[in-house]
């Protein structure tokens, strides 16, 4: 037994649990060991159960069944390597090692996060609307976890026991008002950023519920002229059409709309309320916003919902603007066999990963903006740039010239140079003071 009356609280000596848990090779061996033990299961199954394991993956309804499982499994996973990921980044741009305590490299920080959250004290303020107060973040998180229902994660699939020309997609649901879907869902989230700041009953919760519907509901009407420039250009609302058009043509959409990308990019920030838009949480004005009061898992399911959310706009910003699954010189539309199938979908989820360590990056460098300057952007900057998208993306397909890459380019151009041709002549100027505030009075010290 250790000798308790001697212990010494600044021994620094790793003990056994720490040099394993640090080892690189223990943590690859389990990484391992757990994909043998998966390995084994799926043989086992299939050798167990093959007929219905195809006729599972041969119908839309059990293909679907499998997607949404396997999907809502790689969303949590990227979660919580986003989250430890997200630490590394910050660390590493502001000069220092981040976590790298539990396991080796801190790759076992996230299950420690978790295991905080668990144990952490439940509390409901005494005054709180309680049903809401509960509600809140039950709709914050499922919004954000039922908006990848109609991305085209890997196209079409023909399985070798299916009849010729028999084919089932990837999709969970292929609506015809798919991107209308997505733009509801979203929308869905505001609501419980709301009722967490109303159902607090707490002064800082509630602006910043206030904030975060002023901010959403702002920056979801240039991102709606965003979208109406790509469906003009596409002329359909399906996704996984947008997605082919692009593969077909081997022409991206950022490449025929920059101006639009960058426009949606940035009112996905907004959306999801990261920095340099995260004015509804601002801790240095609200001391953390809508969540203020929440802890343990109410608490954690606004932090999962927000990277879920992270998830499902990076994954529709790759699909309509980025190519979806598509690269240039791996398989196409017509490669429907289960193994280009299964590149697709790695390569979508890689482009995904991508454009997650682009937030993370933007996040730990750009500094938070004052509230009336985000409001201004939205109104004064992006809707206005937006319409002109619109105009003279509807020109260009009245000529038929949509898909034309130097008539596009030419296009978004024009628009940005109005735009900044209007800036600079604007008799405000830019500065980040408020108009509303007093002149400073400098006075003489003392001393002088």
């Amino acid at each position: 037994m250790p000798d308790i009356m001697n212990f010494d609280p600044n021994d620094k000596t790793p003990t056994i649990v720490d040099r394993l848990i640090r080892a690189p090779g223990v943590i690859i061996g389990v990484a391992v060991l757990l994909g043998v033990v998966l390995a084994v299961v799926l043989v086992a199954v299939w050798m167990l159960w093959g007929d219905a394991v195809r006729a599972l993956l041969g119908s839309q309804l059990g293909l679907s069944i499998v997607i949404i499982a396997v999907t809502i499994g790689l969303m949590f996973s990227v979660i919580a390597t986003s989250i430890l990921f997200e630490r590394k980044i910050a660390a590493f741009i502001q000069d220092r090692k981040g976590p790298n305590r539990g396991g080796f490299w801190g790759v076992i920080q996230p299950m420690a996060d978790g295991l905080k959250f668990l144990l952490k004290e439940e509390f409901t303020p005494a005054r709180a609307d309680r049903p809401l107060f509960i509600l809140a973040p039950c709709i914050a998180f499922i919004a954000a976890f039922i908006g990848f229902a109609i991305i085209p994660w890997a196209g079409e699939i023909h399985w070798p026991w299916m009849a010729e020309g028999e084919t089932v997609t990837t999709q969970v649901a292929s609506l015809d008002m798919g991107i209308l879907y997505i733009i509801a869902v979203g929308g869905f989230g505001v609501y419980g950023v709301v009722l967490a700041g109303w159902a607090s009953n707490n002064k800082y919760s509630f602006f910043g519920g206030m904030r975060a519907a002023a901010q959403m509901i702002s920056y979801e009407v240039p991102m709606g002229l965003v979208l109406v420039v790509v469906l003009l250009a596409a002329g359909t609302l399906r996704p996984e059409l947008i997605v082919n058009q692009q593969a077909e043509t081997g022409i991206w959409n950022v490449f025929l709309h920059p101006l639009a990308f960058v426009l949606l990019t940035i009112c996905a920030f907004a959306e999801a309320n990261r920095t340099p838009f995260d004015l509804v949480e601002a801790e240095q004005e609200l001391v953390g916003g809508f969540h203020t009061e929440y802890s343990s898992m109410k608490f954690a399911m606004f932090f999962l919902g927000e990277y879920a959310h992270i998830i499902t706009g990076s994954a529709l910003i790759v699909a309509l603007f980025l190519g979806g699954w598509h690269v240039w010189f791996l398989p196409n539309v017509d490669d429907t066999v289960w193994w280009a199938a299964l590149i697709k979908f790695a390569v979508y989820w890689v482009k995904i990963i991508l454009f997650i360590v682009f937030y993370i990056v933007i996040r730990w460098t750009l500094p938070r903006f004052r509230f009336d300057q985000l409001m201004k952007l939205a109104w004064k900057g992006l809707i206005p740039m937006g319409l002109g998208l619109v105009v003279a993306t509807g020109v260009l397909v009245a000529l038929g010239w949509q898909r034309n890459v130097p008539a596009n380019l030419i296009a978004n151009a024009i628009v940005l140079g109005i735009s900044l041709w209007y800036a600079s002549r604007s008799p405000s100027p830019v500065t980040g003071r408020q108009d509303n505030l007093p002149e400073i009075e400098v006075r003489p010290s003392a001393t002088t």
